[in-house]
């Protein structure tokens, strides 16, 4: 699925932690992650990390709530600036937005379930073993603030990510604090890898 014309234009605004608001204009977070295609490098949704007001965590904070990333697919984008991102869509809607990341827990023993006892009583509760999936294409890339940014395969980091760079709706590049002495900012182009680092 190709992007919208008039979003490929405005694409290249993009900042990760940019705040995010709704069309009834509430700020329900930030700008957490992208999912971009692994072939055509065009985004396919944004992730946006909820506000712990927006996502009821205040309000619950002992209620064990998981959700705190929603799936915000490329239609419900109304403007975008270096500053912000606003949704054409309002809180309400927002809400019903899928969750980025979702959790299936695998059976419990009846030593697990001792455990788990155990642990509300002691006040260390420990969730039971699961997987977590995330909402996304499986050749899907996600780029997210401060994720390593690796050299090859051998596991050396190259740094952190800091941003990203868009050029007519496709990523370019990707912004990082390279882990030097120096500490420098680097750009690096997905083309100057051949498509290999990896995220």
């Amino acid at each position: 699925m190709s992007i919208p014309e008039d979003l490929r234009r405005r694409v290249a605004d993009f900042r990760l932690g940019a705040p995010v608001h709704t069309s009834d204009g509430r700020h329900i977070g930030s700008l957490h992650r992208l999912v971009v295609d692994r072939e055509s490098w065009e985004p396919r949704q944004l992730v946006v990390k909820e506000t712990a007001r927006f996502n009821g965590h205040l309000l619950a904070l002992a209620a064990g709530l998981l959700t705190e990333e929603l799936v915000v697919p490329l239609q419900a984008i109304a403007r975008v600036s270096p500053e912000r991102v606003d949704l054409a869509i309002t809180s309400a809607e927002a809400r019903r937005l899928p969750p980025y990341l979702s959790y299936r827990w695998g059976p419990l023993s009846a030593t697990g379930a001792i455990e788990e006892d155990l642990g509300i009583l002691l006040g260390a509760p420990q969730p039971p073993p699961g997987t977590e999936t995330a909402d996304k294409a499986v050749g899907d890339i996600e780029i997210r603030p401060d994720e390593n940014v690796m050299l090859g395969r051998d596991g050396r980091v190259l740094g952190q990510v800091r941003d990203v760079l868009f050029d007519d709706g496709e990523l370019a590049g990707i912004v990082i604090h390279a882990r030097t002495e120096r500490r420098r900012e680097w750009e690096v182009l997905r083309n100057a890898y051949n498509h290999r680092f990896a995220l």
